[in-house]
């Protein structure tokens, strides 16, 4: 994914070594400039009033002030300052509070390069960013949940067969057992996976169920 511009990043967490491993990694990236680092949920609202970020990344579980109550004053203060949320495994309660405070995003604290810089650049480019490592019941309880990214866009018209694959990654199948389902090749459902999320504005299969449940294609 490319960016137009340099990605003004703030991140908050009150473990250093977190945030010292955060730094290494992105000190490297030409793309992404870290401008301020706090390790709670006050220092990082100066941070961004002091710096005015693109992104702000943030662990939910902070003392002093949590990532839930910071996203919830910057979304209403400095909303086009990008939040995404920072858990452990096993938190699907507090990613749900941290969506409906602000969040565009959100992040299990072990994602792998890769996927922390996808989600840097989609937030930034106002997209919503789905952990990949999301399980089915969180993408339930998202989908369920009073966080609605596509409240204001418009209704997607879905051909029959997109329909049908949609169902089929709703119900966790394997590109190979939607295509024996559906007589395809698992390159044609590829296919018709990647054209989906395109359409819908998603970067994975969490965010084509999320999507799917929130329009009652599922």
């Amino acid at each position: 994914m490319t960016t137009v511009g340099t990605i003004r990043l703030v991140i908050a967490d009150d473990h250093e070594i977190f945030r010292d491993g955060l730094k290494l990694m992105l000190s490297k990236q030409d793309e992404i400039v870290l401008v301020g680092e706090a390790d709670n949920g006050k220092q990082l609202i100066e941070l961004v009033k002091e710096h005015k970020p693109d992104v702000a990344m943030t662990d939910i579980k902070m003392p002093v002030m949590d990532g839930i109550e910071a996203a919830k004053w910057l979304s209403e203060h400095h909303p086009d300052t990008g939040i995404i949320g920072l858990s452990m495994f096993h938190e699907d309660n507090l990613i749900i509070d941290m969506l409906e405070a602000g969040a565009r995003g959100y992040l299990i604290k072990n994602a792998d390069k890769n996927e922390v810089l996808d989600a840097i650049k989609s937030v930034y480019q106002q997209e919503n960013y789905y952990c990949k490592h999301t399980t089915g019941k969180l993408a339930r309880m998202i989908a369920n949940s009073k966080f609605n990214p596509y409240a204001k866009k418009p209704r997607l018209e879905f051909s029959d067969r997109e329909r049908e694959v949609v169902a089929l990654i709703c119900q966790e199948f394997t590109n190979k057992e939607i295509g024996e389902k559906l007589f395809l090749s698992p390159r044609t459902v590829e296919g018709y996976r990647v054209k989906i999320q395109e359409k819908m504005g998603v970067k994975n299969s969490v965010g084509i169920v999320v999507y799917a449940m929130k329009h009652g294609l599922y």
